[in-house]
């Protein structure tokens, strides 16, 4: 049995979890748009043989984080600002059936977490902390995605996020976006807690809709001038 252990622990990392840290690492910008994936560098940080990296960047391929070019090999894919406005359409319409949803079926303990996790957020915006506002915003809306019992709708947001969550990370997560973002929490924590699937639902799309325009201005303002405090 240990032997059957050990043999398992030599093969190194499947595909799937070399997709998976690969996919972090886009989520978290280490790996930007543009940049080449290097099968070497990949092999010695994770541990996974030649065979399961490539696997690994057809899978990303079909979920277009990544772009396979013959004789040039493996790249993170950009986003352009259409795509990314498609995106948001997407995620508005597929969140906002999950917060009527949450406001329907969810229990009062995840009732409870959302409202802490609206809370703690509000502490992060005062204090001037936007990678743990980061951190509790993809944990609140994951828990709202859980509550509302959709894990087809949880893993296709997760999908629909990736391409979008390395841009202008650090100017997106400051100023006045943070505190518009808990302003809207606190919409949707009170149709929650109200039981109204409906006004959660329109709570939760303006939401998403808030988050698109400012990434629109923010792109408008980075190439054509005028950029203030965000």
């Amino acid at each position: 049995m240990n032997d059957a252990v050990e043999a398992l622990a030599r093969k190194g990392p499947t595909g799937v979890e070399v997709a998976d840290w690969i996919r972090s690492q886009i989520r978290s910008s280490r790996l930007v748009p543009g940049q080449r994936l290097v099968e070497v560098d990949i092999i010695r940080q994770t541990g996974g043989s030649r065979f399961k990296v490539r696997e690994a960047f057809q899978r990303l391929a079909a979920e277009g984080l990544v772009e396979i070019e013959e004789f040039r090999g493996a790249s993170v894919r950009g986003a352009s600002m259409d795509e990314v406005r498609q995106l948001y359409r997407a995620r508005a319409a597929l969140e906002g059936i999950c917060a009527a949803e949450f406001a329907l079926k969810a229990t009062d303990e995840q009732r409870r977490k959302l409202a802490d996790l609206a809370d703690e957020m509000e502490v992060c915006v005062e204090g001037g902390a936007p990678e743990r506002f980061g951190q509790l915003n993809s944990d609140w809306h994951s828990l709202l995605m859980r509550g509302a019992g959709n894990a087809v709708i949880e893993d296709i947001v997760k999908r629909l996020n990736t391409p979008v969550h390395h841009l202008l990370f650090e100017t997106f997560y400051k100023g006045d976006r943070l505190r518009e973002a808990a302003r809207d929490h606190r919409l949707i924590v009170k149709a929650v807690l109200d039981r109204d699937g409906p006004a959660a639902e329109m709570a939760m799309r303006q939401h998403i809709e808030n988050g698109h325009r400012f990434l629109t201005d923010l792109d408008r303002a980075v190439h054509h001038g005028g950029v203030g405090e965000v």
